[in-house]
C-alpha cells in the first residue's frame, strides 16, 4: 500500500485540518521508533503524534527529515509535560521539543495533563506567545476534564482545537465528545482499541467476519464514524501500519455502532491497567 492507495478523512477545526487516522508513538523509543515512524510515512500516514514525555521526539523528527515527505504535508504533534507548565518552562521546553524534533514549528501543542499547582492563565499566556511567535500552528490540551478544558479556552487567545483523551467502545466520552462538537473542536482519541482488550469483544469479532476486515479496523472505524473524532492508533507491524489506514471505504450502520457501544467502567480500567507500564500516557 502506498500513499496513492489510501483513502482519507479529515477533521477540522479553527483552521486545522488534521488526517483522521495518524499513528501514535507512546511508548515508541529508539531504532524501533525512528523505523515505525518512517514505515508509517511511506505507507501514506500525515498525521504523527509525539510527546516530551515519551522520550522519541528526536527519533520522531529524523524519520520526518529523512522520509519522501515533505514536512509541510505531515500533521506533526507534540505535547508539553505537565511539570513545564508554567510560562518560562513551557516555553523553554517547546524550544527543546523543536530542537529535538528538529523542525521550525509543531502544527499542535498540547498540555499533556492538567498541572494544579499552575495557572491555566501562565499556560495559556505560553502557548499563545508560541502562537504568535509562528513555533506553534495550533494549541490544544490532553486529558482535560470539561470544567478545565472550559477554564483553557476561557484563558487562551488561540482557539483550543483539540482534547486528546483516551476513547473506545468502552470509554465512549460522550459528554465530552459532544462539548468538543458543540463548541467546533475535534476530540483526539488515544487507546482507540482499548490497549487491545477491545480486540477480542464478541460484537467485533462478528463485524469483522461480516466485512471480511480485522478486529481493529472495526474498532477504528467505530471511532472515525463519531463526527470530529481523530484516532491516534500505536503499531510497530507494517501490515497493521497499513490496515489502520484502510478503514475509509466501508461504514457500520447505525444499529452495529450502537452495539458495539458499550461504556463500562469495569472494562475502561481493565484497559487502562492492562496496556500501563507507566503511569503518564
Amino acid at each position: 500500500m502506498t500513499g496513492d492507495d489510501t483513502r482519507m478523512e479529515y477533521v477540522e477545526a479553527y483552521g486545522a485540518r488534521v488526517p483522521a487516522v495518524g499513528l501514535g508513538t507512546w511508548q515508541l523509543t529508539g531504532r524501533e521508533c525512528y523505523e515505525t515512524v518512517s514505515t508509517a510515512l511511506d505507507l501514506g500516514y500525515r498525521h504523527v503524534d509525539t510527546a516530551q514525555l515519551y522520550d522519541n521526539e528526536q527519533e520522531v523528527g529524523r524519520a520526518i527529515a529523512d522520509g519522501e515527505v515533505d514536512r509541510d504535508a505531515v500533521f506533526l504533534t507534540t505535547k508539553v509535560s505537565p511539570r513545564n507548565a508554567g510560562y518560562d518552562d513551557l516555553i523553554e521546553s517547546t524550544e527543546a521539543s523543536l530542537e529535538r524534533l528538529g523542525t521550525a514549528y509543531v502544527d499542535l501543542l498540547l498540555l499533556h495533563w492538567p498541572n494544579p499547582l499552575v495557572s491555566l492563565d501562565s499556560t495559556m499566556a505560553a502557548m499563545d506567545d508560541l502562537v504568535d511567535r509562528g513555533l506553534v500552528s495550533h494549541v490544544g490540551v490532553s486529558n482535560f476534564p470539561r470544567v478545565l478544558l472550559d477554564r483553557a479556552r476561557d484563558a487562551a487567545a488561540a482557539p483550543i482545537v483539540t482534547n486528546q483523551v483516551q476513547f473506545h467502545p468502552y470509554k465512549t466520552q460522550r459528554k465530552m465528545l459532544g462539548h468538543c462538537q458543540d463548541e467546533g473542536m475535534f476530540l483526539t482519541a488515544y487507546s482507540p482499541l482499548a490497549r487491545g482488550t477491545a480486540l477480542g469483544d464478541e460484537t467485533v469479532q462478528r463485524l469483522a467476519a461480516e466485512y471480511d476486515r480485522t478486529p481493529a479496523q472495526i474498532l477504528l472505524r467505530w471511532a472515525v464514524q463519531h463526527r470530529n473524532v481523530a484516532v491516534i492508533p500505536k503499531t510497530t507491524n507494517p501490515d497493521h501500519l497499513a490496515e489502520n489506514l484502510a478503514v475509509f471505504d466501508f461504514k457500520l450502520t447505525r444499529t452495529e455502532v450502537d452495539e458495539l457501544t458499550k461504556p463500562s467502567l469495569l472494562r475502561s480500567g481493565k484497559a487502562m491497567l492492562d496496556g500501563m507500564v507507566s503511569e503518564i500516557r
